[in-house]
């Protein structure tokens, strides 16, 4: 084989180049062996904008984009997955689609389903998944008792054709299906609409069968932007921003000598500063260009994702019992 041989590249396009999809463009402009062939944008002067800024063609229509990639991102509403995935995986054109998976379940089913008959590969767009911050989780987390989650987000309109739940809270709760690795035995959920049609802000506190506890807390009414997680466990209390990549933990062995010292009046009480708490290692990374080079990894190399359609509907499930409880429960105030 010649020294100068190569695979050829990844044809890679993207349907929707709105506040996200423009970024998923300008990834797959510039990552390795992957070339950006085009894109797929109901507006005009978006379309031009993108495709001047990254020198590549607007597709006319689902049809032609799929004659023309091996891979695509699907980032337009929620309501619009189905019919956006279904045509494009019944050409044979692998996809990274958006969290949530799908705005029901039933449509879910038929994305999944023709993946399968066409042998595609699949990926869901949890982002948080490929933050350094779940990456040290994963490898570090051995057996979460109790989690509480925050994610806040100031308003806009952009995703309000689904809920709260659907639109963020999703992300916690793929976060701790991963974690915690267990079924959920019960769902306690409570959520109201303020600005849109549907809820803005909502909590749902989840027991595990095996005995783990996650309280998730989410609003899209907020005035600060915040993506934060707390975990305890038997050895260790963590501590995690997911938005800053930053970190730390308090040890039980640590607390141990912290609590010897009080005694001995080595520290006097209520002086925290001499609690021991260590800054946790993160190495920062942008998570979508993370998300982007595993997807096409993926599918170049024909490997399972890492946030597969089984998670992705997991989650999805989830989210739709929380989201069913809130308004159940609404419909008897």
């Amino acid at each position: 084989m010649s020294l100068f041989s190569s695979k050829p590249k990844l044809r890679c396009g993207v349907v929707g180049t709105g506040s996200l999809g423009q970024h998923h463009a300008r990834i797959y402009a510039s990552l390795p062996g992957v070339t950006l062939a085009g894109i797929l944008e109901a507006n005009d002067a978006r379309a031009a904008e993108i495709c001047a800024r990254h020198n590549c063609r607007r597709f006319a229509s689902l049809d032609e984009l799929a004659a023309n990639c091996d891979a695509a991102s699907v980032v337009v509403p929620t309501d619009r997955h189905a019919e956006v995935a279904v045509p494009l995986l019944e050409k044979g054109v692998h996809l990274l689609i958006e969290k949530p998976l799908c705005a029901t379940l039933e449509e879910a089913e038929r994305v999944l389903a023709a993946a399968n008959a066409a042998k595609c590969l699949v990926q869901v767009g949890h982002i948080e998944h490929f933050n350094p911050v779940m990456a040290y989780l994963e490898k570090n987390l051995t057996r979460p008792r109790y989690i509480t989650a925050e994610r806040l987000a100031p308003f806009t309109t952009r995703g309000t054709e689904v809920g709260v739940v659907l639109d963020l809270m999703i992300h916690d709760i793929g976060i701790v299906l991963a974690l915690v690795r267990s079924p959920v035995a019960r769902i306690d959920a409570v959520g109201i609409p303020i600005l849109s049609k549907t809820e803005d802000i909502a909590n749902a506190r989840l027991t595990f069968e095996n005995g783990c506890v996650a309280s998730l807390s989410t609003s899209r009414l907020s005035t600060k932007k915040s993506r934060e997680i707390r975990l305890f466990q038997d050895d260790a209390y963590l501590s995690l921003d997911f938005m800053n990549q930053a970190g730390h933990l308090i040890k039980k062995t640590d607390m141990l000598g912290y609590g010897l010292k009080l005694k001995m009046g080595l520290v006097q009480p209520g002086d925290l500063t001499k609690i021991p708490v260590k800054d946790i290692p993160l190495e920062k990374g942008e998570p979508l260009a993370l998300e982007l080079a595993s997807f096409t990894a993926a599918v170049r190399d024909a490997t399972q994702p890492k946030v597969g359609p089984a998670l992705g509907k997991s989650a999805l499930e989830l989210a739709m019992a929380i989201t069913t409880q809130i308004r159940e429960r609404a419909g008897k105030l």
